[in-house]
């Protein structure tokens, strides 16, 4: 039976543009049934698909968004369950494709609510996903893609280093080409079926970078984005602060028109080129697993940007498809729904203030 909160669309015909390619990270996640078991003394576990990209486009496309995924899997039966997997998602699989050389990676989790969920990356040798090359992408569609989704883990070695930036350079940049007229003006997310969108999510993973400066790779990316996205953490690495607001200057700084700064339990700080600035404080909810929450945010994000709805709106929505995901165990099967969304964010509009989420002029 279907989800009663999946959005009914007709089935475009398949050379009609994706509404969202996103390129990176795909694996299995395997998490413990039991919450606050650590790993050597669990029992059972739960197989799920995962990786950052892989997340953000299941959770574009629960809310109705044509999709596809630009990956790579080992040639192994972990592979043929993380196609079949994206398939019954909605998300099209035509370029997630095999590596005979290396298998799929696999990555375990502790579960330790409310705010300790470790995890432990089995990608030994090499991971297939940072096998993409240059000459193997599909950059016409890359280019037609209303949003084309990037990350920073795509950046960490070769070949998948250059096949990442040969995408961001082929949508043209802030500047122009796919990605001209960028996110719009005065808070604004984007202009309705119209704008195109270059995110970068900044997807900083020190497991898998060893002794390499990610500053530079950041750098040259996020000259050809739109959009930058990234918690305190990572925007720390992309530009050497942790101060939200400053963090945003300084990705606006790099090229970008928008600048997200998710700040965990302080909520969220978006940042407009013009100089409108959201904050979006966060939802109460009882945390069960964090892993994906991020993933959700973006997925919700781009959805956001895709209908043109104002900045505030589109990160409000964002943080709640985020909060969702962190009251459930898995990722990609616990991406919410549209009325999901509607739903929590409901008392939040009865209940909060209008001040506090506001668009203030200014620059910060």
């Amino acid at each position: 039976m279907g989800d009663p909160y999946r959005s009914s669309r007709s089935t475009p015909h398949r050379d009609t543009p994706y509404d969202l390619i996103a390129m990176g990270r795909l694996g299995v996640d395997l998490y413990p049934l039991r919450a606050g078991v650590p790993l050597d003394r669990v029992e059972t576990f739960g197989r799920f698909l995962g990786g950052s990209a892989a997340n953000v486009a299941v959770a574009a496309a629960r809310l109705g968004r044509r999709v596809a995924l630009v990956s790579r899997t080992g040639a192994d039966p972990f592979g043929t369950y993380l196609r079949r997997e994206l398939g019954g998602f909605g998300v099209d699989v035509r370029w997630v494709t095999e590596v005979a050389a290396y298998p799929t990676p696999v990555t375990f989790c502790e579960v330790f609510p409310p705010d300790d969920f470790p995890l432990y990356f089995y990608r030994q040798p090499k991971a297939p996903d940072l096998e993409m090359r240059p000459g193997e992408l599909d950059l016409d569609a890359v280019r037609g893609a209303r949003v084309f989704w990037a990350t920073g883990t795509g950046l960490c070695a070769q070949p998948s280093r250059d096949a990442t930036l040969a995408a961001l350079e082929a949508r043209g940049g802030a500047s122009g080409g796919a990605s001209g007229g960028g996110v719009g003006r005065s808070g604004g997310a984007g202009r309705s079926g119209g704008a195109a969108h270059t995110v970068l999510d900044l997807d900083w993973r020190p497991a898998f970078w060893a002794d390499q400066d990610p500053g530079p790779y950041y750098a040259q990316a996020l000259r050809h984005a739109t959009v930058a996205v990234g918690n305190i953490d990572e925007c720390e690495i992309a530009t050497g602060t942790r101060e939200p607001h400053a963090a945003a200057k300084e990705l606006l700084g790099a090229g970008v028109e928008l600048a997200v700064v998710k700040q965990g339990p302080a909520g969220v700080l978006a940042v407009h080129r013009d100089g409108t600035s959201v904050r979006v404080p966060p939802l109460e909810v009882e945390v069960l697993n964090g892993l994906g929450a991020g993933d959700a945010f973006g997925g919700a994000l781009c959805h956001g940007l895709l209908a043109g709805w104002p900045l505030d709106r589109t990160v409000r929505w964002a943080n709640a498809a985020g909060a969702l995901v962190a009251t459930r165990l898995e990722c990609s099967s616990a991406m919410p729904y549209a009325a999901e969304i509607e739903r929590l964010l409901q008392p939040a509009r009865d209940d909060e203030p209008a001040e506090d989420v506001q668009p203030v002029k200014g620059g910060e």
